[in-house]
């Protein structure tokens, strides 16, 4: 690579962690005052840096501009493959990918279980939305009139003993995955098949889709399925890391309590 272009991203990544001046920069490099001016100058010109009110450099609309595009680019598909193979590898069960198109949640991933158990689900089909993991996840960071709506419109088919039958049951269990930051399934869609899902963000912090491991009961209890939780939400965190979001900052609660999550932009 060019030393001027590596010497000019290392001046972006400098400006980036705080704004400086010429002299602060130079201060700091390994060139000459006239190499990094030069190279600030032509940041400048190109819309990468731009001078404040302080004489300071600092990111330009260019870099806006990139980072928006290279989001954008980012499907969620391709993003989120080699998170979910590396759990279904080690955990050799069933991994779906769900994202909401229109008013549907549909299957745009899945990995086979190695197990001779197979889930009938295939991608491009629809998830029920009163009884899958992956829909519940979705559904419970829609705004509460859009959750409303959703739930008042929904034909409640019971396909086990254990399926939501009703919008009160629904919105409350909605409540609950929005509380907990996971859902689960607890044979409500196919009987002796359970599931737990977790939420994948983008730069926005919304939730754009959902991540499943689905295991036969006769493999695995309930209680062995969540044992499988952490690995799960780990690969969501990932993969919500790689299209741009970032966790709010937390500050310890009043007299040592639970942490209290900051506003978007607020420092600790």
């Amino acid at each position: 690579m060019s030393q001027s272009l590596v010497r000019a991203l290392e001046l972006l990544g400098m400006v980036a962690g705080q704004p400086a001046t010429l002299d602060e920069l130079a201060a700091t490099s390994d060139v000459h005052k006239t190499t990094v001016m030069r190279l600030l100058h032509s940041l400048e010109a190109e819309h990468f840096l731009v001078r404040n009110g302080a004489g300071q450099f600092q990111l330009g609309r260019r870099l806006f501009e990139l980072s928006s595009r290279a989001l954008e680019q980012r499907d969620i598909r391709q993003v989120a493959h080699p998170h979910l193979a590396r759990l279904n590898g080690a955990t050799g069960h069933t991994v779906h990918l769900a994202e909401m198109e229109g008013a549907e949640v549909v299957y745009i991933d899945k990995f086979e279980s190695r197990h001779p158990v197979r889930m009938y689900s295939r991608i491009g089909l629809t998830a029920a939305l009163h009884s899958a993991a992956v829909a519940k996840v979705i559904l419970a960071d829609l705004p509460v009139d859009r959750q409303e709506q959703i739930a008042a419109g929904l034909d409640y088919v019971r396909t086990t003993g254990n399926t939501i039958t009703g919008a009160a049951g629904l919105l409350a269990e909605l409540g609950e995955v929005a509380e907990q930051g996971w859902a689960h399934d607890r044979e409500e869609h196919e009987s002796y098949v359970h599931c737990i899902a977790a939420p994948i963000r983008d730069a926005s912090g919304r939730v754009v889709a959902a991540a499943s491991l689905s295991v036969p009961v006769m493999l695995l209890d309930f209680e062995g399925l969540l044992k499988l939780l952490p690995g799960l939400k780990d690969a969501t965190r990932a993969i919500s890391t790689d299209l741009g979001w970032a966790p709010a900052p937390t500050i310890p609660g009043p007299g040592g309590g639970p942490p209290r999550t900051l506003p978007a932009g607020s420092r600790p």
